[in-house]
């Protein structure tokens, strides 16, 4: 199997230094070029392409965001975001995930080298994950509203209020689900069901990830805070770095949120969310899982499915990684696969009692 070339752009000699060793003890990978920024970065591409581009955000001469879209809307590369944990770094790299960006490596302000030398297994496999990415799907899925017809409005309309203790929408996704939640959530009508998600991010981007979707779509979207009701019109995105529970009070559903150790990996964790779905919701649930790398979420979709909620997946065809999906498919947890354009309109229908 063929070497996945990697180019490293990041202004830190120290971060290049540190990344270039992390990254060349893998047999599987090779740098091709570590450089302080994109316009070094074209020039060294015009000679070697690169499978995968490390990109750091903030740098001189030009800002890593304005590399990224002209790199997605010239010829679509797989990226990894490495971005420093600070709030304005978030909110920044929001952006870069919705100009194209596979996913996230976090870096510290403080300790950066030790850092990076101990969290080398995770960049390997960022690193492995993008270069399996289909990222012209990725590039492609900008928020389009889908085709709702008169009848999947109306029903929820009228019906949502009296079912709103019974009706929830569960969501699991991870590389590839910024955009291709950007693309269900903005297409819902401000009243549907109320949602929970869980989206693979690290600690302190899903703020700023659930502000910017809130600030696109008609119905609201915030990180989940403990206590928080889960009704219509409202989705609640996993805080990164604690698991997210569904809970259920009388006629009420609301969230708990949790620490605990990593689940399948991950914390949050697809698994622990379903799981508390079937637990609470049973029948009364819509599960989906959607576009990501390994199998996070796939034995709770099965829990969901053995409890008579209805499942969906993300088909192969729409998934920037079609992992997450596969695995629960094959668990025999998914009772229909649908393209990513077909998954709000079904949400709709299902909150219309359909």
């Amino acid at each position: 199997m063929a070497q996945i070339k990697v180019l490293l752009v990041d202004d830190s000699a120290v971060v290049r230094q540190v990344l270039t060793a992390n990254l060349s003890r893998d047999p599987g990978i090779t740098v091709i070029g570590a450089v302080a920024d994109p316009i070094f970065a074209m020039t060294r591409m015009r000679t070697q392409w690169p499978d995968v581009i490390v990109l750091d955000v903030e740098m001189p001469r030009m800002d890593g965001i304005t590399f990224l879209k002209k790199l997605m809307s010239e010829r679509p590369t797989p990226v990894v975001i490495c971005s420093s944990l600070t709030a304005k770094g978030a909110e920044t790299t929001m952006q870069a995930l919705a100009a194209g960006a596979v996913s996230i490596i976090t870096k510290p302000t403080m300790g950066l080298k030790q850092f990076l030398q101990e969290d080398s297994e995770n960049l390997i496999a960022a690193v492995k994950a993008a270069a399996r990415a289909n990222v012209r799907r990725l590039s492609a899925a900008v928020p389009v509203q889908v085709k709702l017809t008169a009848d999947a409005i109306l029903p929820a309309a009228l019906t949502a209020m009296a079912e709103t203790t019974d009706r929830i929408v569960a969501i699991g996704t991870s590389t590839g689900g910024t955009q291709a939640l950007e693309v269900v959530l903005t297409a819902l009508p401000r009243v549907c069901p109320g949602i929970v998600i869980v989206q693979h991010m690290p600690e302190k981007f899903t703020a700023a990830f659930a502000a910017r979707l809130n600030g696109l779509c008609q119905i609201e979207v915030r990180e989940a805070v403990n206590g928080d009701r889960v009704i219509p019109g409202r989705a609640l995105i996993a805080q990164g770095g604690r698991h997210m529970l569904l809970k259920r009070s009388g006629a009420q559903y609301h969230v708990e949120i949790v620490d605990g150790p990593l689940v399948t990996r991950h914390r949050p964790s697809v698994d622990v969310l379903f799981r508390s779905v079937a637990k609470c919701a049973g029948k009364n649930a819509l599960g989906i899982i959607m576009t990501g790398m390994g199998d996070d979420g796939a034995r709770g979709l099965k829990e969901m499915f053995d409890m008579g909620a209805r499942t969906l997946g993300q088909d192969e065809e729409s998934c920037v990684v079609y992992g997450m999906p596969k695995e629960a498919f094959k668990l025999g947890g998914v009772n229909r696969e649908l393209p990513l354009g077909r998954i709000a309109y079904e949400i709709v229908a299902y909150g219309g009692g359909r």
